[in-house]
């Protein structure tokens, strides 16, 4: 039996709901701390405004999770532990987790 694969936009709900779910992350959006559920619903707003421009969680990752699109400042992500990253890198462990799951 072959496992059935989801389709890149599956693939973005599941990943910006796996986001709304990070319990103990701080969002780092222009400055402002965020929780994961602003987080979430910013990214969906983001990615409704995108349309069809944006095919693959690759793209979303890319073009709409990495960096504001009125500043070009990166968003960071600070984890339970303290420690900061770039919100693409942390986004990018998601999708592997989301992939793993299929």
């Amino acid at each position: 039996m072959v496992a059935s694969k989801r389709t890149p936009a599956a693939e973005i709900d599941a990943l910006i709901d796996k986001v709304a779910h990070a319990k103990g992350v701080v969002f780092i959006r222009n400055g402002t701390e965020h929780t994961a559920t602003e987080a979430a619903q910013h990214l969906a707003r983001k990615r409704k405004a995108a349309g069809d421009r944006i095919k693959t969680p690759e793209q979303f990752i890319d073009k709409l999770g990495s960096r504001s699109s009125m500043t070009g400042k990166s968003y960071r992500v600070r984890l339970p532990d303290g420690r900061e990253m770039d919100s693409a890198t942390w986004m990018t462990g998601l999708l592997e987790e989301v992939r793993a799951t299929r």
